[in-house]
């Protein structure tokens, strides 16, 4: 059993900004694999079904960004799941747009949802996927993450989506040093 969790904001306000790119990519790798029947629990939207052979839940909280250990602390606990059995898909301003970096644990960074699956779990020691958004530069980080794509990143991100799709698919069935060393080459 797998645990996928794309982290982001719920209502339609938030909806394809940057913040949400996680919420993307599991509908993304939902619509990829034919996964219908979204259910709320565990404070989350949540499909089940099978990837590659896999069991899978896909979850996206439906907390805020900065509440999301709150879904991730009862799903763990409801399947008795190790967190190394679970990906989480986030934002990254320090990361170029288009790129994504997959990790089997490490800190937060700063992100907010991160921290607080972190503090909730008492453990750093999970995989991340992490999709780059670019630095907001002058902008407030806040008010950056919040806003949509511009044209230009929109066209990085669609790959990129794609690309992350890609990495959790080989996550599922192989060694994630192994996805690693593939999935986090430069976009």
């Amino acid at each position: 059993m797998r645990l996928i969790v794309g982290l982001g904001n719920p209502g339609s306000q938030y909806a394809r900004t940057r913040h949400n790119v996680g919420f993307m990519v599991v509908d993304r790798l939902a619509a990829r694999h034919d996964l219908s029947g979204r259910r709320v629990k565990f404070h989350a939207g949540v499909l089940e079904g099978r990837i590659h052979g896999q069991r899978c839940v896909l979850m996206q909280p439906t907390t805020y960004m900065n509440r999301s250990g709150l879904a991730v602390r009862e799903a763990v606990g409801f399947y008795q799941l190790d967190p190394q059995r679970m990906l989480v898909i986030v934002d990254d301003t320090a990361l170029p747009c288009g790129t994504i970096r997959l990790r089997a644990g490490g800190s937060a960074g700063g992100h907010n949802g991160l921290s607080d699956i972190e503090c909730v779990l008492n453990t750093s020691n999970y995989p991340r996927l992490r999709i780059g958004v670019d630095p907001p530069g002058p902008v407030p980080q806040a008010d950056y993450v919040l806003r949509r794509f511009t044209p230009a990143q929109l066209e990085q991100v669609e790959p990129a989506l794609e690309h992350a799709c890609d990495a959790i698919e080989c996550w599922l069935v192989d060694d994630i040093e192994r996805v690693m060393s593939r999935y986090n080459a430069e976009p």
